[in-house]
């Protein structure tokens, strides 16, 4: 009997593949399930053009058995079957699909598509096996042979028998290493387990032997096991069932099953697209954050499945960053698998299906804004901090995509609003959308930037989330309407205030510019405030980063001591402006030390840091005296 050598390449690709290829050895069962399948879908493809065949397929199944005692491992399909050409052409040279070019002859229909590619998958095998043989008996041939081989080395065919038609492999299951342990591979509940993981949605009956404990016939507590053939995989998927016959719960169930999360869905999206590619997918919004969900742990990502069969657990190409909390799966038939299955190639059809993804989670998500506000507003505060990092990243290039998604407590209505409902009951005379920063709604609501604003009867978002200004500033304006900030310099006011403020600016020069000078370049300017109305002093901002953007930037890890350009605002109208005046012109040393408190009194409003809290207390001390 000769053995005969693979091709060169594919003794090398053996190598690799056994070594290096896949990542889970687990793996091989997938991908002889899977060549199982595709025998059986191939007596399908020849029954609708053959009329001597006839398609029953409650006759068809593939077959598990394990054999502790002799480490052998057998997979039996009631498929097609193989010649001896097919096994030399097959598994001869690795690589060269019988399932491949048999898919290429047939038109699809009814759902059934060939999966593998028998070359490749067929030689995972190794990874778990010493010797692999396949026994084979084609369909409308008599005779049947036995395909040998230990690996690299080589393969044997030889004549044998086999009463039916179809293919059993068996597997020498490797001894244990101190790196491995073979013996799960011949475990019945990692079997089901890999099986149920894998290959749960396959269309015929993957069927094992299984032990059960079972009551004696007649006995109260005597138990006996039992071993009993069952079905392991549930063949038929939900997601490729008809919407109608499905309810809520049927939805939660396989959301809880497949241990997507913990909580229920608050959403589910259903998607069945049968075009220039087909696919089906459900998607779920999940209720709650995950506790990892802000953290290098976490992955997003869709599973991922090839006519049933699972080739990803995360497919990350399939979501964007900001829709990173979906869950769900996406089955398809048109997808270009390489040579692992577990690394799917950047094609066009995986971005054509991520693309039309992305539209249907928005579209979801503006329905339950539109017809289930509550719900909406639940799910912004567990996941409204993503979308506006969306808007953010990738120098905002997607802004525009996200906007309407986005929500801000308003100052007027006490609750989170959309900017369209901003725009919307904005004053004819209003030019901005104004906003306010802050560490909570509480602290916001007290400073004094928003006095003016708020007596113009303008309503405010308030800003509390770390990268609400970032991503405000990256959109730059909504409907055509800018964003200003209430602590901004210039708050887009009327002329006429504008002058009557430049001319007290001007009456009160000389004691601004010694403040100045008191606070020492801490602050750009002193200026007379055109924003408060009962509060003394304030801080503003001129420049690109404001005072909240300098706390959030110094905060960070490797900070440059980033500082806003701060201006100091005296409300001239208030009662202690009168007393600087005086100090001015009576004791400079009094206003130094009045400028000093003012400026300190500010920073606290801000939340900022004062720089000295013990020359602070004690300057405080002599006010008192």
């Amino acid at each position: 009997m000769e053995t005969k050598q693979f091709k060169a390449e594919s003794k090398r690709l053996l190598d690799m593949m056994i070594n290096s290829i896949y990542t889970h050895r687990e793996i091989f069962l997938r991908e002889l399930l899977s060549n199982a399948s595709d025998a059986i879908d191939k007596i399908y493809y020849k029954a609708l053009t053959d009329d001597t065949l006839t398609f029953n397929q409650d006759s068809y199944y593939i077959k598990v058995t394990a054999d502790k005692d002799n480490r052998l491992l057998i997979i039996t399909d009631t498929g097609i079957g193989m010649t001896k050409e097919d096994l030399e052409n097959n598994l001869g040279t690795i690589a060269k699909s019988g399932s491949l070019a048999f898919k290429k002859e047939n038109e699809l229909k009814d759902g059934y598509d060939i999966i593998g590619q028998f070359g490749v998958g067929f030689y995972s095998a190794f990874m778990v096996a010493d010797e692999v043989s396949v026994i084979s008996k084609a369909l409308g041939s008599d005779e049947a042979f036995k395909w040998e081989s230990k690996g690299a080395d080589g393969y044997t065919i030889t004549p044998c028998e086999k009463d039916s038609v179809g293919t059993e492999i068996t597997l020498k299951i490797k001894e244990n290493s101190e790196d491995e342990n073979y013996d799960e591979y011949l475990e019945e509940y990692r079997l089901k387990s890999i099986i149920k993981k894998y290959s749960d949605f396959i269309r015929y009956p993957i069927k094992m032997d299984v032990t059960e404990r079972k009551l004696k016939e007649g006995s109260e507590n005597d138990f006996e096991e039992v071993v009993e053939e069952q079905t392991i995989n549930s063949m038929v998927p939900i997601w490729r069932k008809n919407k109608k016959d499905l309810t809520t719960e049927d939805y939660e169930h396989f959301y809880s099953e497949k241990r997507y999360g913990f909580d229920k869905p608050l959403k589910h999206i259903h998607i069945s697209v049968d075009g220039a590619i087909r696919y089906n997918a459900i998607l779920y919004i999940p209720e709650n954050i995950p506790f990892d969900y802000y953290t290098q742990e976490y992955e997003k990502g869709l599973e991922l499945y090839s006519n049933g069969v699972l080739i990803m657990n995360k497919c990350a190409d399939l979501l964007p960053d900001y829709f990173s909390f979906v869950k769900g799966m996406v089955d398809s038939e048109d997808l270009s698998l390489n040579i692992s299955r577990e690394m799917l190639q950047h094609d066009r059809q995986l971005k054509l299906i991520a693309k039309n993804i992305n539209k249907k989670i928005k579209s979801e998500l503006l329905s339950i804004i539109k017809n289930e506000r509550e719900k909406y507003e639940e799910f912004f505060k567990a996941f409204g901090r993503q979308l506006k990092y969306g808007v953010y990243s990738d120098y905002g290039s997607h802004k525009e995509e996200l906007q309407d998604l986005l929500m801000f407590y308003s100052s007027k209505e006490k609750k989170l609003v959309t900017l369209d409902e901003y725009v919307s009951r904005m004053p004819e005379d209003q030019k901005y959308i104004y906003y306010a920063t802050g560490e909570s709604n509480e602290r916001i609501d007290k400073l004094p930037q928003t006095e003016l604003v708020a007596d113009k009867g303008y309503e405010i978002l308030y800003f509390t989330d770390e990268i609400d200004e970032f991503a405000i500033r990256m959109l730059m304006s909504y409907k055509e309407k800018e964003f200003k900030s209430v602590s901004s310099g210039d708050l887009g006011f009327e002329a006429d205030e504008n002058q009557d403020t430049a001319a007290e600016q001007q009456d009160n020069k000389e004691l601004f510019d010694f403040m100045k000078n008191v606070l020492n370049n801490k602050v750009k300017d002193v200026k007379v405030s055109k924003r408060l109305k009962t509060h003394p002093v304030c801080l503003s901002t001129d420049g690109a980063v404001s005072i909240e953007m300098e706390k959030i930037l110094n905060a960070m890890p490797n900070s440059q001591n980033v500082k806003a350009d701060k201006i100091l605002e005296i409300n001239v109208h208030h009662e202690v402006f009168a007393t600087l005046k005086d100090a001015f012109e009576k004791d400079k040393d009094k206003l130094t030390l009045y400028t000093n408190l003012l400026y300190n009194q500010a920073l606290l409003i801000e939340g900022l840091p004062i720089e000295d809290p013990v020359e602070f207390t004690n300057q405080l001390c002599k006010v008192m005296v």
